[in-house]
């Protein structure tokens, strides 16, 4: 089992072992198992190891909170000297002049990017799978490790990498975590540097960790914040939470072990004497209208980055031609969003943190989504993922934590929501979650 990326950094900061060392682990453990996932786009071995030894020779190594430690990045935003396809033959081959503000920081913080990971094309599907391959899911070859940051999950539920990086625009990050085990939180709009894009999807996107511990979701998140506080996870007070298995989307079907993981996260956190209480949001059925129109609009945006747009997919490219005709329409409109923020912060009024499932069923099929219809795509998405994306139109904090297994042998998954600025309680509470109900923190064929 692959050592966590705090124990690594204070390794290498301690001397134990070295930068090029924990990179070198990591690249064999990539050559060994990624052929049977597909995680991976690009694959860095020469010039992270070269990046490897240039963190050993840092005169403050001493002090990286990163320090070694390998990092996958979603193939969604800039890595200099490296091409960025975003799941799309229609993207430019050329490699990127810079870095993202992220990965800027990432690497200032010791850590080394050993890859780039595999994206649905332009991220808009809850499956990943492109023109360049079918990722798979660690727990289940068979299934779906979610999307859009699907490869990214991959990767760390395999153990190929500690931690890595995603981003999440409708559940891009807690979608994958829920498929595939793990930790993915979705900081607040403004806490981390977006600029995934153009424009982001209109503000509901955000970059943010996948992990395999709640320890490593603050760690990371503090890097990218650069809060260095919320890497120190504290207990969390005594809190009021709402427990909620109402799906969002009407007619969305929730699956009775799904519920079952939030009603039994509830009894444990009652336990720990929290006040809990079942109560559900006011979503209403405006809000997804909003939310698709952010959704669809954002991919017309971004398919204009393209260098040729007709080699897009017929899925994508149905997305973007509706986002076409949102964009004619003048649409979308801040009213929307603001009107489910009163509505949302109406509802935190008697409550400080959420509990839903993370999905409403089971991972997908793993296979090449992208050869079906656009409706089959919008359908599938919607009825297994439909809690996320509310908290995107918000821009508020929201994070994914295991929650057992299914009888499937899946991994269950609950999302933890809170108002802005609620980061650090969502991280206390995920890791007494984690202490009263712990995890494998890789796939057990991977372990």
């Amino acid at each position: 089992m692959t050592q966590t990326a705090g124990e690594i950094a204070e390794n290498v900061r301690s001397g134990r072992t070295t930068a090029r060392a924990a990179i070198e682990a990591a690249l064999d453990r990539i050559q060994d198992a990624d052929a049977r996932i597909g995680a991976f786009q690009e694959i860095r071995v020469f010039a992270a190891l070269r990046e490897a030894d240039a963190v050993d020779a840092r005169p403050d190594r001493r002090e990286l909170p990163l320090a070694g430690v390998p990092i996958a990045i979603k193939d969604n935003i800039p890595v200099a000297g490296e091409p960025m396809r975003d799941g799309s033959a229609g993207s430019d081959p050329s490699p990127q002049p810079r870095d993202h503000e992220i990965v800027a920081r990432l690497r200032a913080a010791g850590a080394v990017v050993v890859g780039l990971t595999r994206v649905p094309e332009l991220c808009v599907f809850g499956a990943t799978d492109s023109t360049f391959g079918v990722t798979h899911n660690p727990w289940d070859l068979g299934r779906t490790p979610g999307g859009s940051s699907g490869g990214s999950a991959a990767a760390v539920a395999a153990g190929l990498v500690p931690v890595a990086h995603g981003n999440d625009g409708m559940g891009s990050i807690r979608i994958p975590a829920a498929c595939c085990g793990l930790v993915g939180i979705k900081p607040g709009q403004g806490v981390v540097p977006a600029e995934i894009g153009s424009g982001s999807w209109f503000d509901m996107a955000e970059n943010g960790p996948l992990t395999t511990t709640v320890a490593d979701a603050g760690l990371l998140l503090s890097v990218l914040a650069r809060q260095p506080s919320l890497a120190r996870i504290g207990s969390p007070r005594h809190l009021r939470i709402a427990v909620s298995s109402m799906a969002p989307l009407a007619g969305a079907r929730v699956e009775r072990h799904w519920i079952a993981a939030a009603c039994e996260s509830g009894v444990l956190l009652r336990e720990a004497g929290h006040t809990v209480v079942a109560a559900d949001p006011p979503y209403g059925q405006r809000i997804a209208g909003s939310g698709i129109a952010r959704w669809t609009a954002g991919t017309e945006l971004d398919a204009r980055l393209l260098v040729d747009r007709s080699k897009m997919t017929t899925p994508t490219r149905r997305h973007a031609s509706l986002g076409r005709f949102v964009l004619r329409a003048g649409f979308p409109r801040e009213s929307g969003r603001r009107m489910w923020q009163r509505r949302a912060e109406a509802f935190f009024a008697d409550h400080d943190v959420l509990i839903t499932p993370t999905l409403a069923r089971d991972p997908l099929p793993s296979r090449a989504w992208s050869d079906r219809g656009w409706f089959s795509n919008v359908w599938a998405n919607a009825h297994y993922a439909p809690f996320a994306a509310p908290w995107n139109l918000a821009g508020w904090p929201a994070i994914a934590v295991p929650a057992g297994l299914a009888p499937s042998g899946m991994p269950l998954s609950v999302q933890l929501v809170a108002q802005p600025g609620g980061e650090a309680t969502l991280l206390a509470v995920a890791a007494e979650l984690e202490q009263l109900r712990p995890w494998p923190r890789v796939a057990p064929a991977f372990a």
